[in-house]
């Protein structure tokens, strides 16, 4: 009779406790890691770059001269780190003159009635 008991015991902490005891891990390493310059989003989806950050408040600049500041536990993802080297860039090639596409005709025709 108690086997069943602690085999469903063992069954929950398997699938349900310990990924949670992950993520939460993850998240305060995450949070701990947050520097001037960061690219974020928070749980709310407001995307800003971080300003500065104090014992649980990390300033964030949503615009230019706008600046707010939310609870180290609202921040729900780095974007990019102030300290990583930021991705190069491959610019278009300009197109030639000659290589205009013309715009096609449009099939519809507009008529209005004359009074």
């Amino acid at each position: 009779m108690v086997l069943p008991f602690i085999l469903i015991i063992g069954v929950m902490y398997l699938l349900v406790i310990r990924p949670q005891q992950k993520r939460r891990r993850e998240a305060m390493e995450l949070q701990n890691k947050l520097g001037a310059g960061d690219e974020i989003v928070t749980i709310g989806g407001l995307h800003g770059t971080v300003v500065s950050v104090e014992d649980d408040v990390v300033t964030l600049e949503i615009a230019p001269d706008v600046q707010v500041r939310f609870a180290r536990q609202a921040i729900s993802r780095v974007i990019t780190r102030a300290d990583e080297p930021a991705a190069e860039t491959v610019e278009a090639e300009p197109v030639a003159a000659s290589e205009t596409v013309e715009e096609p005709v449009s099939p519809v025709v507009e008529t209005r009635k004359q009074d």
